[in-house]
């Protein structure tokens, strides 16, 4: 179960507890169990801040919190403090990655053929960047031509294997397995059951997909389909 630990501090000198911390990022580099650090200030009051950690487990946090140089970053942040930090240990009962969850619609629509979700799932003005077009797609309506195109040649379903998200943006890692139905870049139905691998990031905004940068091997593609003898 994930851990996250919250530490509250004040503190006039967050310069020399900036300093502190990246001494620690460099020093335990490679032995440290944390796997997410985020410090916010307080809008109300400038010397209050608040330091997020993200552990895989309570276990790997005890096990980060007994290295000397965590005890030696401990022992300093309080003597920068105006008080005593305080420290809040969560269990993580429930993680919403909000925006891991719509890239992932966008593929469960497209394999169900379900184009009226897509204004649901992408802005108005969405840009698809696909290495097969010589030119952006711009607005939904021309990424939903753009998955018409495939489904009229293929019977296809793509499967997420791995997601993941930073900030605004969501890499997902694919499989798309289908059955060459009708013609595709000039080569006539073949039935043959192909399969592609690819890895799209999408960039978000106001919960939608904004914009989205794919990466899939196309001459596989058709080296499957017999299209082209390499």
């Amino acid at each position: 179960m994930t851990f996250v630990q919250i530490i509250d501090c004040k503190t006039d000198r967050a310069d020399e507890l900036d300093k502190i911390m990246d001494t620690w990022v460099e020093t335990t580099q490679g032995r440290r169990t944390a796997t997410h650090s985020m410090v916010g200030r307080d809008r109300a009051a400038d010397d209050h801040f608040v330091e997020i950690v993200e552990f895989p487990s309570y276990e790997d946090a005890m096990r980060n919190s007994r290295m000397p140089e965590t005890n030696r970053v401990f022992e300093e942040m309080v003597a920068l403090c105006v008080e005593p930090p305080t420290f809040t240990n969560l269990d993580v009962v429930r993680d919403e990655q909000l925006n891991k969850a719509t890239a992932r619609r966008f593929f469960e629509a497209a394999s169900a053929g379900d184009l009226d979700a897509l204004p649901e799932i992408l802005t108005d003005d969405c840009r698809d960047h696909d290495p097969t077009s010589e030119e952006d797609l711009v607005g939904v309506r021309a990424v939903s031509d753009r998955v018409a195109m495939y489904r009229a040649a293929f019977d296809f379903r793509a499967t997420v294997e791995d997601q993941t998200a930073e900030g605004n943006r969501v890499s997902t890692r694919w499989t798309w397995r289908a059955t060459h139905r009708g013609e595709f870049m000039g080569t006539a139905p073949t039935g043959k059951e192909v399969m592609m691998t690819g890895q799209t990031v999408h960039s978000f905004r106001d919960g939608r997909i904004a914009e989205a940068w794919w990466n899939f091997d196309t001459l596989g593609l058709l080296r499957q389909l017999g299209a082209v003898d390499l």
